[in-house]
């Protein structure tokens, strides 16, 4: 079986779900006792703790959504060129015995060139955790006008 690729991807990605059921008839509806459908095989996208990150002249920053999180329960540390963020939030049901666990793990490379012992975190009332680090300074930069 041969397959044609198109030149240039949808701006959503491939559509999987167009894609798989033709590949996969037998896990389209009914099998057995259970019900299928192509989504049970795509991955679901976390967008509990999204990020953007920045390098420019001026530093390294890194902004974390953590709106669902207290900022006792996030930590960030830097391990060999990665900064890590970590948060876990847990709290008792209200409802009776039992716990609820929120956590997550990232990290991001830290690029060369950035001072990694000046970096600082910061949470915002938004619940948006700041990450920052300013460009080492170097005998041989010097700014031209």
């Amino acid at each position: 079986m041969d397959f044609v690729l198109p030149t240039t991807l949808p701006a959503g990605g491939i559509p999987w779900q167009k894609v798989l059921p033709p590949l996969i008839p037998r896990l389209n509806g009914t099998y057995g006792q259970y019900n299928w459908s192509p989504n049970l095989l795509m991955p679901e996208t976390d967008h509990t703790s999204s990020a953007e990150v920045n390098c420019d002249d001026s530093g390294f920053t890194v902004q974390v959504d953590v709106k669902h999180f207290k900022p006792e329960d996030l930590m960030v540390k830097v391990i060999g060129d990665f900064v890590e963020v970590q948060g876990k939030h847990e709290e008792k049901k209200k409802d009776g015995p039992g716990v609820t666990t929120r956590q997550f793990n990232r990290r991001y490379r830290i690029p060369k060139g950035v001072d990694t012992m000046a970096l600082e975190s910061a949470v915002s009332p938004d619940g948006i955790l700041f990450i920052s680090a300013p460009m080492l300074k170097t005998e041989h930069c010097r700014i031209l006008t």
